[in-house]
């Protein structure tokens, strides 16, 4: 194997040694990370269904959804991907002692999953970016929610437009990945969540200042235990794996290039409490204003496009703080799909041996094709459904409720039960040098006795044995 084979994907330590790409420090290795968790999830999925689930009720559900569930996957895929510093097949293929046992094909899934998320996500993001350059005209700038609704749909019958939006999200995260780990991704979280953070704390004081403002507080914060269903908890349970980005290979991804110094539960515990708070953030920018302004919560999907500008349009200096908002949801949009892709182009260059470059435009390639019948669901592929749902639907639904809980459950089956105690003692501690040894334990237990069960049932709930 000649060395212009992976040079992309390959430098050179003193020794004049190959060694693989990976992140520079801890404060990228936090930053990189988080922006992998917060996404389009935050800013959109997270307040839409907060507000269908009854607010503040859901939300501490979900946090302790995330406690039981989305953090121990996450301390596990990071775990196992700084130990085979590998991608997410590769990573099992090398630690798993049985190899006549298939555990490789949770990278498989992995992988499959990054690929078919992407394939609507960049759709939902190109809608984002559109959004940047209609919130600086009058398009969309209105209190009707007529004339908002039909701004959004006109777009989306676009196929050109829906198409074309599409390619150029795909072009911007493809270039940022041919820069590879460090000049990449991690230079470009650095840059966007600093800017991601100020601009939705701008936001969330304009909107705190609003009359009327207090009744959303109230209802992201003081819960009403009354309008908790159970559709409601198990919806909680299911958004944990999507927020977080785990059960998609990503975080193993990530994880491969860590430093083996890095505190791995305290390094994921800190993105979880980030991404929690961005999330509070978003719906602390959102609920009070949406009250102020008379407009129920649960206005569910369409909360983003259509119910969003008619309430900026309805507050003092709205147009300006509009803008700034979907630029900050844009941003929040851009290292979900940087860790997502990254999956499978990791998987090329590794596992086949592509250069960097090559392996990214193939995957960039890949995902303009398939992704393009996501972008065209809603117009003229409308009609062609399998299973009863357009492609977009059809993606959404086997990542979300297969893919992703399928993932989740076998990763930490594989870590309790294959890996087992002792080598997961050495690795959390960093071979004893970490003084967490009680926590790990905790984790552990968690991971081998609760979190199975956990996953399992937001697995059997999608598809659909709790009704």
């Amino acid at each position: 194997m000649k060395n212009t084979d992976i040079e992309k994907n390959l430098s050179k330590n003193n020794a004049g040694i190959a060694v693989r790409d990976g992140f520079t420090g801890g404060l990228g290795v936090i930053l990189a990370t988080l922006g992998s968790a917060v996404g389009l999830g935050n800013i959109w999925k997270f307040p839409y269904l907060t507000g269908v689930n009854g607010g503040a009720a859901f939300l501490i559900v979900y946090l302790l959804s995330t406690l039981l569930v989305g953090l121990p996957v996450m301390i596990s895929e990071h775990m196992l991907g700084r130990k085979a510093k590998a991608e997410a097949i590769s990573t099992f293929l090398k630690l798993n002692p049985n190899k006549k046992q298939p555990w490789w094909l949770i990278g498989v899934f992995g992988v499959v999953a990054a690929f078919m998320i992407m394939a609507f996500y960049t759709e939902v993001a190109g809608w984002v970016f559109a959004y940047v350059i209609k919130s600086l005209g009058n398009g969309i700038f209105s209190t009707d929610p007529a004339v908002t609704g039909a701004a959004f749909g006109s777009m989306i019958s676009n196929p050109w437009i829906s198409l074309g939006i599409q390619w150029a999200v795909l072009a911007l995260v493809g270039f940022i990945i041919l820069q590879g780990v460090a000049k990449g991704i991690e230079r470009t979280a650095k840059r966007v969540m600093p800017v991601l953070f100020a601009l939705l704390i701008i936001v969330v004081i304009r909107s705190l200042t609003l009359e009327g403002a207090l009744e959303g507080l109230k209802f992201l914060f003081m819960p009403d235990f009354s309008k908790l269903t159970g559709a409601a908890i198990l919806t909680a349970m299911g958004l944990a794996f999507f927020k977080l980005s785990i059960g998609m290979g990503t975080m193993i991804t990530y994880g491969s290039y860590f430093g083996d110094d890095q505190n791995i539960p305290m390094n994921a515990t800190k993105v979880m409490l980030g991404d929690l708070v961005v999330s509070l953030l978003a719906g602390m920018a959102i609920f009070p204003a949406v009250f102020a302004y008379g407009v129920e919560p649960d206005a569910g999907p369409s909360l983003l496009f259509i119910t969003i500008p008619t309430v900026f349009a309805s507050m003092p200096f709205g147009h300006f703080f509009m803008v700034i908002f979907f630029l900050l949801t844009s941003l929040a949009a851009i290292g979900a799909m940087l860790s997502l892709i990254e999956v499978p182009v990791a998987f090329l260059s590794e596992h086949y041996r592509m250069t960097r470059n090559k392996a990214t435009i193939v995957i960039v390639g890949l995902l303009a094709a398939v992704g393009s019948l996501a972008a065209l669901s809603s117009n003229v592929l409308a009609e062609a459904k399998l299973f009863g749902k357009t492609f977009f639907d059809l993606f959404d639904f086997l990542s979300s409720n297969v893919l992703l809980p399928v993932g989740g459950l076998f990763i930490v089956l594989f870590v309790s039960w294959v890996i087992g105690w002792n080598k997961v003692e050495k690795a959390l501690t960093n071979n004893g040098t970490l003084k967490n040894v009680k926590l790990v334990k905790f984790y552990f237990n968690v991971t081998r006795y609760v979190t199975p069960i956990l996953v399992l049932v937001v697995l059997l709930n999608g598809f659909g044995v709790f009704g």
